[in-house]
């Protein structure tokens, strides 16, 4: 079953990497504005986590021979890491005094939504449910949405 999912995992590594790449170079470029910020780094860290996520899971799918058991178990500690730049970053604008911000809980939310998949994911794919994968490539596509929108966001409110 984990080998039918190669070549996705395959391409899901490679666009990860880059994107996660090409975040980090994108905040470097502003990066004297974004440190002042009391939320966008955390923010950008937590975009870049769940991009590394998507890599290391889809990085264990392509190892020959895991089985279900293996696969699962690291997808649930990989989350469980990421989880704690997204639990920061939620701190943080939870913590933001400005009042004008009413988009908090959708700042959550979009950190949240791939490390919940992904969690979801490492518990199916333990227990040996099929569904597993599909939530795990759910959770992939999840994160790099999740990155886009957090480093567009973070860039715009630096112009700003």
């Amino acid at each position: 079953m984990i080998e039918d999912w190669s070549e996705f995992n395959v391409a899901m590594a490679g666009a990860t990497a880059a994107l996660a790449g090409l975040v980090i170079v994108a905040a470097s470029v502003n990066i004297g504005e974004i440190v002042k910020s009391r939320t966008l780094t955390a923010r950008l860290l937590a975009g870049i986590a769940a991009l590394l996520l998507a890599l290391a899971v889809s990085a264990l799918g392509l190892v020959p021979g895991i089985d279900a058991l293996w696969l699962g178990s690291m997808t649930l500690v990989a989350a469980l890491l990421a989880s704690a730049s997204q639990i920061h970053a939620t701190v943080l604008i939870a913590r933001d005094p400005d009042p004008a911000d009413r988009a908090r809980p959708l700042k959550y939310l979009v950190g949240f939504l791939p490390i919940a998949a992904y969690f979801v994911a490492g518990v199916f794919v333990v227990l040996g449910h099929p569904a597993g994968l599909y939530v795990a490539a759910a959770g992939c596509l999840l994160a790099i949405v999740s990155a886009i929108v957090v480093s567009w966001v973070a860039l715009v409110e630096v112009l700003r």
